[in-house]
C-alpha cells in the first residue's frame, strides 16, 4: 500500500514495490511548493481520471498508474471505499495532478493547508 507523507517543505508519495510493477511507477519526491492546490475528491472518482493508462486498473476498484490526454498527465492511485485527494502541480512537474486515496486524506489536506497550499 502506498504511503503519502508531509515533512519539512517536501511531499513525498512511496509505493510498495508490488505497486510499482503493476502500476509502472516511480516514488514521488517533490518540494511542496509544486503543490498548487490540494481538495477532497468528493466526487466518483473513476469520472475524474480520464485519458489512456500506463498501469493497472480494475475498473470501479483500483486503478494506480498514469493517465494521459491531451497533454495532461495524472498520476493515480485510487481505491474504493478510500477517501482521496486530487493534488494539482505548478508546470514543469513531471505530472498535472496527483490523485491518491489515503485513509488519512483529512489529516493529509490539513498538513497541506498548514504548509501553506490552497484549496480549490
Amino acid at each position: 500500500m502506498s504511503r503519502l507523507a508531509i515533512a519539512e517543505q517536501s511531499l513525498t508519495l512511496h509505493f510498495s514495490r508490488p505497486e510499482k510493477v503493476l502500476g509502472i511507477l516511480r516514488d514521488l519526491d517533490m518540494p511542496l511548493d509544486r503543490v498548487v492546490s490540494a481538495e477532497p475528491l468528493r466526487e466518483s472518482w473513476w469520472r475524474v481520471v480520464r485519458g489512456w493508462r500506463l498501469g493497472f486498473s480494475l475498473p470501479r476498484v483500483r486503478l494506480l498508474g498514469t493517465w494521459r490526454w491531451r497533454g495532461h498527465r495524472q498520476l493515480v492511485d485510487l481505491r474504493r471505499g478510500q477517501p482521496a485527494l486530487r493534488l494539482t502541480l505548478r508546470e514543469g512537474s513531471p505530472h498535472d495532478e496527483v490523485l491518491v486515496s489515503s485513509p488519512q486524506a483529512e489529516d493529509l489536506l490539513v498538513q497541506l493547508r498548514r504548509a501553506g497550499v490552497a484549496g480549490l
